[in-house]
């Protein structure tokens, strides 16, 4: 599992959760996710329940928090000058990488959902974007839009990682950002986050 920093920098708590996510990671190479307990994850790793109670809710959460670690990598990665096309690069490079653990997970669709989790991750993402870059928060039409444009982007790296659209992560960037409404690319051409 491709760690998102030197594994010097890890705090305790962090090496932890990468070792349960690791664990996951092997657990979902032969179940499904709904099916794969606590229990399994911990012996896997021969940690406690106790001690995964403590990093996590649930198995959705972990899948969540690692997830998060990569999205953070994409975003950091727009917030230094990079665009919109730029960041689903980095962020659908790290997805292929770890294909077999984010194809289980996208494919999950109930409570504590990667869907609705990364869904309302890049929401926010982007309206905290245009609030920074215009100091104003979105209006209500903005906010729909981004709303679709989300949820068809979740829609696209749903059916890309589970196999159902074959192309490499910069041909599914450039599908996704020539999806973007047309009033919303005119909004990220003049935050200079769209070329």
């Amino acid at each position: 599992m491709a760690e998102t920093g030197n594994q010097r920098d890890l705090t305790k708590g962090e090496k932890t959760k990468y070792r349960l996510a690791r664990a996951m990671k092997e657990c979902m190479q032969t179940t499904p996710v709904e099916n794969i307990t606590v229990k399994q994850i911990t012996e896997k790793c021969e940690l406690t329940r106790q001690t995964f109670y403590r990093n996590f809710l649930d198995k959705y959460d972990l899948i969540n928090w690692y997830f998060d670690k990569l999205l953070t990598k994409s975003f950091e990665h727009m917030g230094r000058g990079k665009t919109v096309y730029d960041a689903l690069v980095k962020k659908f490079t790290y997805i292929q990488e770890e294909q077999t653990f984010f194809a289980a997970a996208f494919r999950y669709d109930e409570q504590n959902s990667l869907r609705q989790h990364d869904f309302e991750l890049i929401l926010q993402f982007y309206e905290n974007l245009i609030r920074e870059k215009t100091g104003k928060v979105p209006g209500e039409n903005v906010h729909y839009l981004l709303e679709m444009y989300c949820q068809s982007s979740i829609y696209m790296t749903v059916k890309w990682v589970t196999g159902g659209v074959t192309c490499t992560p910069e041909e599914l960037a450039s599908i996704i950002v020539d999806g973007m409404p047309e009033k919303l690319a005119e909004i990220f051409v003049r935050l200079e986050i769209l070329n």
